[in-house]
């Protein structure tokens, strides 16, 4: 018994198209993945690991045409915004910190970089999740930010 990937109807054996949806059917149980194509050949699930790049492609997604309607590439990339502009007031935050730490003679220095090194291995593991689960084919949100990114997807 096969299953389409898309909409999950049940095709029969040796068909490549389903019936349901009318997108290509990928033969497997109901755990396959989906990947369903925006249309120009860039499956959702890459075109919303791409998102998490920089801010750029992300900023991109959002204006043009086959990925600006679909939702999941929307959250991807709006998820990215909200990440990055989080990460640079956590930044700039963390500046005027260890400018008030840099008075403290050692103490503070070894605080202020300790602050650093949390800040950044903190970001960059979640930046890597972020590109693992969008590859999957997961909407993973993160608190706050996600809900944030999941009504501007909406919208």
């Amino acid at each position: 018994m096969a299953f389409c990937s898309g909409c999950g109807a049940q095709i029969a054996d040796g068909t490549t198209m389903c019936a349901a949806c009318s997108s290509r059917a990928t033969a497997g149980g109901p755990a396959v993945a989906t990947t369903a194509s925006t249309g120009s050949g860039m499956a959702d699930n890459v075109a919303g690991m791409l998102a998490y790049i920089t801010i750029i492609p992300a900023i991109l997604f959002l204006v043009i045409e086959p990925y600006n309607k679909n939702r999941f590439v929307r959250f991807h990339a709006w998820q990215n915004i909200f990440f990055h502009a989080a990460w640079i007031a956590f930044w700039i935050a963390l500046m005027i910190l260890s400018a008030v730490l840099a008075f403290i003679p050692i103490l503070g220095h070894l605080v202020a970089f300790l602050l650093w090194m949390a800040l950044a291995i903190g970001g960059l593991v979640v930046w890597v999740i972020l590109l693992i689960k969008a590859n999957a084919g997961q909407m993973y949100k993160l608190p706050f930010i996600g809900d944030l990114a999941e009504k501007q997807a909406n919208a």
